[in-house]
């Protein structure tokens, strides 16, 4: 630390220009923009540089998703023409070859702040003592301009019995490099389905467990019933509708209460997953001080402009509600570096909404379910195809899915649309683009895709739009 008495006020606070606390997705972008407008900036991280997706969420999970289908496709080869006995996995090895991404992606995000001349990377855990000042490491640190970057965890519900047996969450089962006998995922959403399908192709017997009637509520019905499908032809036994999940010790692990009316009432696993859920790291940064305020659940309560309650300080991230994923993080960076340092008015409710599931076949869905579509009063067009007709995927002998539109038939707007099958998560740009560029059906019903692909049958669908209902 600089020993600059022009960094220190009266108070003994070390002055600013500005403050990052959390080095997730939004916070060293961030810092780089300060750092090039020679704004003196202190980025603190209590834990790892990267955030959960460069340790515990994308980067670790998509590289285990590869393993797990490579593996997969070689099983399948006798399908393809070429046998190669029997795959045997190597589970250390899968886990060291995704240890080995994280650290390469974490030194390179340490390396650059490092490298960032205005910036100081300071580790410790900040909290807010008032609206412009935090402490760290027994000292008081000041700027005008406070960004608060700090994240999200799994939520571990109260549940009964549940501290009384062994768990993981996201962030220790991905460095797992052991293959479980038999895993139990409480939770069968979008991190509960990736864990599932990857460590049953790993060669673990897996159970999901949910709550709700049907996997992924928050999708419509057939994305939810087709992922079950996906997931129950993998050998995956599904259990919906779990009214009464608790946990107890077991000689041979844990053992998981579901339910007394359909099926078995429990469930006996080697190893439990709780994917249930997310939640705020809010708790412990004395926002109370600032007067900066938080919802129910503890997320930060941010404007359009992601500014807090508090003047001057905003909340980048998983931890302001507006958004759950790296892209959306990184997005927050995007307006708040536009709005602050290009003199540009950008708005978080501008942004549409585009996500993935990955499983095999991934999921790409943006804007509005059909659900939520239906809900809205519109006068609806709707179109759905299903992948046994997309000629990429014949060719890849992957025809599990379907790709589906809904769109306003006044104002020929695109609303939403899922292409759920083999190379879903990178066709599904080709409509999220136009829907940000605000064009019409007949622009992209108009285009010339290329042969064979899978985006090639997005013009056909907007030719095939009919009235919903």
């Amino acid at each position: 630390m600089s020993n600059d008495p022009a960094d220190t006020g009266s108070d003994n606070a070390r002055r600013f220009d500005a403050i990052i606390i959390g080095a997730g997705q939004a916070g060293p972008s961030l810092a780089g923009r300060l750092n090039d407008a020679g704004m003196k900036v202190a980025i603190i991280e209590r834990h790892l540089v990267g955030g959960t997706c460069v340790n515990t969420g994308c980067k670790p999970t998509k590289t285990l998703v590869a393993s797990a289908y490579a593996a997969h496709t070689a099983r399948r080869g006798g399908e393809y023409g070429f046998s190669t006995g029997d795959v045997v996995v190597d589970m250390p090895a899968v886990a060291a070859r995704a240890r080995k991404i994280i650290l390469d992606s974490r030194k390179g995000s340490e390396d650059w702040l490092v490298g960032m001349p205005h910036v100081e990377l300071i580790r410790g855990h900040a909290r807010f003592t008032g609206p412009d000042t935090v402490a760290v490491n027994g000292q008081r640190l000041t700027a005008p301009k406070i960004f608060i970057n700090v994240g999200g965890r799994a939520s571990v519900p109260d549940m009964p019995g549940v501290h009384d047996v062994p768990f993981m969450t996201n962030t220790g089962i991905v460095g797992l490099d052991a293959i479980p006998e038999h895993l139990v995922v409480v939770g069968g959403s979008y991190i509960g389905l990736e864990f599932s399908q990857m460590y049953r192709r790993f060669g673990a017997q897996v159970t999901i467990i949910e709550r709700q009637d049907r996997l992924i509520a928050r999708e419509d019905p057939d994305v939810s019933q087709t992922v079950r499908e996906i997931m129950e032809a993998e050998d995956i036994i599904v259990r919906t509708g779990a009214d009464c999940i608790g946990f107890r010790p077991h000689a041979d692990g844990v053992t998981v209460s579901v339910n007394c009316t359909e099926g078995s009432p429990a469930v006996t696993g080697s190893h439990v997953l709780l994917a249930i859920g997310r939640r705020p790291n809010t708790d412990d940064l004395g926002l109370e001080a600032a007067g900066i305020v938080t919802d129910a659940r503890g997320y930060i309560t941010v404007d359009d402009r992601l500014e807090t309650s508090v003047p001057g300080v905003w909340a980048l991230g998983d931890c302001n509600g507006r958004g759950a994923f790296t892209h959306t993080a990184y997005n927050d960076f995007e307006i708040v570096a536009a709005n602050l340092l290009d003199g540009g008015d950008r708005k978080v409710s501008s942004r549409i909404q585009g996500y993935a599931l990955y499983i095999d076949p991934p999921l790409g869905r943006v804007g509005m379910t059909e659900a939520e579509a239906v809900k809205t009063g519109r006068r609806l067009l709707h179109s759905k195809r299903p992948m046994t007709n997309v000629s990429r995927a014949i060719e890849k002998g992957e025809t599990q899915g379907f790709m589906k539109i809904i769109a306003d038939a006044d104002t020929q707007r695109i609303l939403g649309a899922a292409i759920f099958g083999t190379g879903g998560d990178e066709a599904i740009h080709g409509i999220l683009d136009m829907m940000n560029a605000g064009q019409p059906i007949d622009a992209l019903r108009w285009a010339v895709p290329i042969h064979p692909t899978v985006s090639e049958l997005i013009p056909t669908l907007l030719v095939d739009l009919v009235p919903n209902g």
